[in-house]
């Protein structure tokens, strides 16, 4: 700590034998340094904020609004692209002595540098121009720079709400055009569809359509055999109840009739047993039959008188069963006309394959025709209503929240730092030029260092002493160093002054 404590002082002794030299140094980079801060020009920045909505109530109802996050996107992109800044070059001073397309391209680049896009919020954007031009006043700087956010501003709102317009215009001119075109093809297609479908009328839609078909049929086929079962086994149902049931009833008071009575009940014992699921070659089935044919005989011999009234439970079973024998033929019917369809459809597949995969072709052809003819058609009424929408009632909202002003104080550069920073630079570059020189001289400071630097022992150091005269001259020029110094700072206390004097009198 010691060494480094002496090395400082040393320094500093030799920096101090030398203070003129550095005091000079010090004057001759301060004033080098200050002349060219004055010549930089000062940058004044103008300011906008604008809000842009994209998309309104009537736009989102009728769902054509688009992506409003690509439209803003394509906001940012537009707002300060090339074209737009060279319509700002030549509307302004920017553009006056411009006369070759090197320069207008190289002031295109330099304000495509000064003009900055910037999103604060969704639909919040800010626009700033910086200009600094080292040929016009700092006044018509601050003017130009707002010349150009405005003249930038007016630029983008007209290209997006007439060039929205025109751009609606051309896709629906497109539109059209593909439209009579895929109109023309489906027609074509159409017509060949029906002549094929008058030759071959089978194979409609093609095999996949056929398949289709077959599947359908199959399927109703099936259903068709169900029902036949369940008609099937109501009227055995409705067959065994007719069977039990008596066509007369004997009515009180009514003579004969024993024998009749007695038939009818044998045959209802008959039809029970059947129902059993007995066979004729069961005992009781025979002996039962034995036994009606013995009362039909005996029936027979008792006339006509011997009948009583008609039974109503008969004549309803008779209608019933009626009924049902008609349901199971109809039905039957139905079967043998799917296995026809069936038939053919199948026969026409296994025939003609070739026809088969004409067909296909067809189909597919219109189909896909007729989709992409009823997008196009889809696509240009939507077209169509959001011209009526951005002509009636634009989507395109553009608001100016904060309007350009002409700035009051420049942007760039920050001249009080940067005298400040020329002073500091000036007394380091003499403070470091006095030592240096210092450095490059053979003598010792200090006893310690002419001690390391020879190895030797020192036995002691002799003190300066001055006499009055020389005394008096030292404290002269001691005065005359601080007023040298603090004329260095305050040259650089009267520029500061200056320039904030100055830069409250801008515009």
């Amino acid at each position: 700590m010691n060494e480094v404590f002496e090395e400082l002082r040393g320094a500093l002794h030799q920096v101090w034998n030398r203070r003129w030299i550095a005091l000079g140094v010090a004057w001759g980079v301060c004033v080098l340094g200050w002349l060219v801060v004055a010549l930089i020009p000062n940058s004044y920045e103008s300011r906008a904020r604008i809000y842009v909505q994209v998309d309104d109530v009537l736009s989102q109802q009728l769902e054509i609004s688009g992506d409003g996050k690509k439209e803003l996107v394509r906001v940012r992109q537009t707002l300060a692209s090339a074209v737009n800044l060279e319509k700002v070059v030549r509307a302004t001073k920017l553009g006056e002595d411009i006369t070759t397309d090197s320069e207008l391209q190289g002031a295109i680049t330099n304000l495509t540098e000064n003009v900055v896009v910037k999103g604060e919020q969704d639909n919040l954007f800010e626009v700033s121009a910086t200009i600094g031009k080292a040929d016009l006043s700092d006044a018509e700087n601050a003017k130009l720079s707002q010349d150009v956010v405005t003249k930038l501003l007016d630029i983008f709102r007209e290209e997006n709400i007439s060039g929205n317009r025109g751009e609606v215009a051309d896709t629906l001119v497109f539109l059209d055009r593909q439209l009579e075109e895929r109109k023309q093809e489906l027609e074509a297609a159409e017509q060949r569809r029906l002549t094929f479908e008058a030759q071959y009328p089978e194979l409609i839609g093609g095999t996949g359509t056929v398949s289709t078909r077959l599947q359908t049929l199959r399927t109703e086929m099936r259903g068709v055999d169900g029902d036949i079962a369940a008609a099937q086994s109501a009227l055995a149902a409705i067959n065994g109840q007719v069977a039990g049931t008596p066509r007369s009833i004997q009515m009180p008071g009514m003579g004969g009739g024993g024998a009749r009575a007695a038939l009818i009940q044998a045959q209802s014992q008959m039809a029970a047993m059947r129902s059993r699921g007995l066979t004729d070659s069961h005992p009781d089935i025979q002996s039962t039959q034995r036994q009606i044919e013995l009362l039909e005989r005996q029936a027979a011999n008792e006339g006509d008188g011997a009948y009583g009234q008609p039974n109503p439970a008969y004549t309803s079973l008779i209608a019933i069963r009626a009924e049902r024998q008609a349901n199971v033929q109809a039905l039957s019917a139905r079967k043998a006309a799917l296995q026809a369809d069936i038939s053919g459809l199948i026969a026409s597949q296994a025939q003609e394959p070739e026809v088969a995969a004409e067909a296909n072709r067809i189909s597919r052809d219109y189909e896909v025709l007729k989709t992409k003819y009823d997008e196009l058609l889809r696509d240009r009424e939507e077209m169509r209503l959001r011209g009526q929408v951005q002509t009636e009632r634009s989507a395109f909202q553009f608001e100016v929240v904060d309007p350009p002003t002409i700035p009051r104080k420049p942007a760039a550069p920050n001249r009080p730092i940067l005298l400040i920073g020329v002073l500091f630079v000036g007394l380091a570059a003499g403070a470091g030029t006095a030592f240096v020189l210092g450095q490059l001289k053979s003598a010792f400071s200090t006893a310690d260092r002419l001690e390391r630097a020879l190895d030797l022992p020192v036995v002691g150091t002799i003190s300066r002493s001055m006499t009055k005269a020389r005394a008096e001259l030292a404290r002269k020029r001691s005065k005359q160093f601080a007023a040298g110094a603090g004329a260095l700072g305050g040259v650089c206390l009267l520029l500061l002054a200056v320039e904030f004097i100055q830069v409250g009198t801008v515009a």
